[in-house]
């Protein structure tokens, strides 16, 4: 999927400039009530420049308070539109993979040609190399490589078969090689194509909880500040009735007024914040479905993931060989090579080259003696060979034990405590056998992977508790779990067991984060607050989760977290901003207001006169929202610390900030108006 290389490029700054007045629709406008009060300020001073004009009033003071208020609504749309462009920018390079195609349809045993779009949920499509896939659907039949860049932006092919998690295709991929049947499971105009495209262009985007609750402070701010600004009229005119001197404000005055004191500048960046939010997540590759799926991984308090390929490397690596009591460490060896010969699993290859690398151990030759190999089987949990005469398994420990024991046999304590030691050590022990006979232990080891113990600190450090789920015994994830720095673990987990805990959790009053790719992880995605499915995945994962990723990257689900704290952080940072401003413009303009009525107030003004401190924080109001689209699209610094912490941080650096800032820009702008002779 295209990326953003560049904030501001010039295509998407022409295409938000347009935007930006096509936003002046009162029908959009109205949807910011904040932003419609400064367009209601907007409109009546037109209407007063208008007559200003015409009874050769003071049109240039009017007229260029009508002016900066109408920037401010169209700078506020500006960053909106700043933050749509960029997803319609990624919906445009998403329709070039949605070119007109022609399916083969199955009926019965015949195939005919139809137009992609005619295709229905539950139809059977033939697919060969250098076919587009014409819809989502799952693999029934065969195994074939597959092209999804158009998707994912990834080069690499991924293998789509039948069966297993691994069955899923979407739309507009291509097939490199092979042939495969594939079941279409979506109805035209739902694929995960459309459903990308309406996505990223903000269509289906709903405010989230968080940003309405913001809303309706907002707007109740915005009626305190009308109701203060409606009230200051009748006060100024009793004010100068009992000093004898000084003017009565007039209508434009006090809209810019009104438009100074509400908080415009959140109100202006409020929807931007949120669009740039999903387009964050989006750039990393990540569908989400709603802002409120990125919103609630801010909010996260649990976080699940999946031990292999998360946690760990997910390939395990053979790392020892422990021989049984009156047994060779080099005979062990060579028994585990020959019974991983057939095994291509990464731990199978392992095994042999590990007992290269120790013992030099090479292939044997099969063509003298009778070879039969056992493949792995969920039933058996054991693979092997009988080469020989000899039969020579590897597996789990209770496996091989029924089957020497089978055999006559009996496996010796020596064994079994060597077992437990390697998965006492976050290990995965296999033991070997040579018919009746066991031979030893092969120690597979999880490699956990760089710097995870850090980024599980830094959860911990903002109040997230990590949670490992893993199909391993007891013993071997709880060493996993002391190694790799998570909070608590779920071993020998079922789908029952994840569903469970979640429920548990979220009982607490705590959001649950997770990933998963199965359609056993469908139940447990449904349920948490935020659900991460794989692209990789069956169609029931991607359907049952809230945010899909389109890299298959369990490790994903971390940085979607962070982007969601990211988002939660840059809204409060700008509203505290925004109503430190507020505060700062009040004490800047009152003053200069009424400094004719109340002489006294000179000691806090620092501005020429009434009209240029008006005309000051009106123009100061308007730019500090284009000063601020950068911060709002990119979001605020990203630093990992608890609730308190990011309050404090916001008191202190936007509050204080947000403060002092205004006094000196509004002083200058003051001065250079006077300069100009503008006011």
């Amino acid at each position: 999927m295209a990326k953003s290389t560049s904030l501001f490029q010039p295509e998407l700054v022409k295409r938000a400039l347009k935007d930006a007045f096509v936003k002046l629709n009162p029908k959009l406008v109205a949807k910011n009530p904040v932003m419609f009060v400064v367009l209601a300020g907007s409109v009546v001073t037109t209407f007063f420049f208008i007559r200003d004009l015409v009874n050769h009033g003071d049109a240039l003071f009017s007229g260029q308070l009508a002016i900066w208020l109408w920037f401010t609504v169209v700078f506020a749309n500006f960053a909106e539109a700043m933050a749509e462009g960029r997803g319609k920018a990624q919906a445009d390079s998403l329709r070039k993979a949605r070119t007109t195609m022609v399916a083969r349809r199955l009926v019965g045993n015949k195939e005919e040609s139809v137009p992609a779009p005619a295709l229905a949920k539950g139809d059977l499509v033939v697919c060969e190399a250098g076919d587009a896939i014409p819809a989502d659907g799952e693999v029934i039949e065969g195994i074939a490589s597959v092209d999804e860049s158009a998707i994912t932006g990834e080069s690499a092919p991924v293998i789509r078969e039948s069966g297993g998690d691994r069955s899923a295709v979407t739309g507009g991929t291509k097939v490199l090689s092979d042939r495969i049947v594939i079941r279409v499971t979506q109805d035209p105009g739902n694929s995960f194509l459309d459903r990308m495209i309406a996505l990223v262009e903000g269509a289906k985007r709903q405010k989230t909880p968080n940003e309405i609750a913001l809303s309706i402070l907002l707007s109740g701010l915005t009626l305190v500040f009308l109701f203060a600004t409606v009230t200051l009229l009748p006060f100024a005119q009793y004010a100068i009735d009992q000093a004898g001197k000084g003017s009565v404000p007039s209508i434009p005055v006090l809209a810019a007024l009104l438009v100074c004191l509400i908080p415009t500048t959140i109100g202006g960046l409020l929807s931007a914040i949120g669009i740039a939010g999903m387009d964050r997540v989006m750039q990393r590759n990540v569908l989400a479905m709603s802002g409120r799926a990125v919103e609630a991984a801010g909010d996260v308090s649990t976080l699940l993931l999946d031990k292999t390929g998360t946690i760990t490397l997910g390939n395990r690596q053979a790392s020892a060989f422990h021989p049984a009591p009156g047994v060779e460490e080099h005979e062990l060896a060579e028994a585990a090579q020959l019974s991983s010969l057939a095994d291509e699993t990464p731990e199978g290859r392992s095994i042999v080259v590990l007992a290269k690398e120790l013992f030099n151990v090479r292939e044997h030759d099969m063509d003298h003696h009778q070879t039969e190999f056992v493949p792995f089987t969920a039933q058996t949990r054991m693979s092997g060979i009988n080469y020989g005469g000899r039969q020579i398994r590897k597996g789990a420990t209770e496996s091989v034990r029924q089957f020497v024991e089978d055999n006559g046999g009996r496996v010796p304590d020596a064994v079994i405590e060597a077992a437990q030691r390697v998965a006492k050590e976050g290990s995965t022990p296999l033991v070997v056998a040579d018919g009746p006979r066991i031979l030893g232990v092969v120690q597979l080891k999880d490699i956990v992977k760089g710097g995870m113990k850090d980024r599980f600190q830094q959860m911990r450090e903002m109040g997230i508790k990590t949670v490992m789920i893993t199909g391993d015994n007891p013993l071997t994830a709880a060493a996993i779990a002391a190694e790799a720095g998570v909070d608590d673990f779920i071993a020998e987990a079922t789908p029952e067991m994840k569903l469970s805990y979640i429920r548990q959790e979220q009982a607490g009053g705590r959001l649950v984060a997770m990933t998963g790719d199965g359609t056993n992880d469908a139940p447990a995605l449904a349920q948490a607050d935020v659900g991460v499915a794989m692209n990789t995945g069956t169609q029931a994962a991607k359907e049952a989760g809230n945010m899909v990723d389109l890299d298959s990257n369990p490790t994903k689900l971390i940085e979607v977290v962070e982007i969601g704290k990211q988002l939660l952080m840059t809204r409060g940072a700008l509203t505290t901003f925004s109503i430190a401003n507020d505060v700062a413009k009040y004490f800047a303009i009152i003053p200069a207001m009424f400094i004719v009525t109340y002489p006294e107030l000179s000691r806090l003004n620092f501005l020429s006169n009434p009209k240029s401190a008006v005309l000051a924080a009106v123009i100061f109001n308007a730019l500090i929202i284009i000063a601020l689209i950068p911060l709002a699209l990119r979001g605020v610094a990203y630093r990992p610390m608890s609730a308190a912490k990011v309050l404090r941080r916001n008191l202190v650096l936007y509050g204080l900030v947000g403060v002092i800032i205004p006094f000196p820009f509004i002083w200058l702008i003051d001065k250079a108006l006077v300069l100009l002779h503008l006011a």
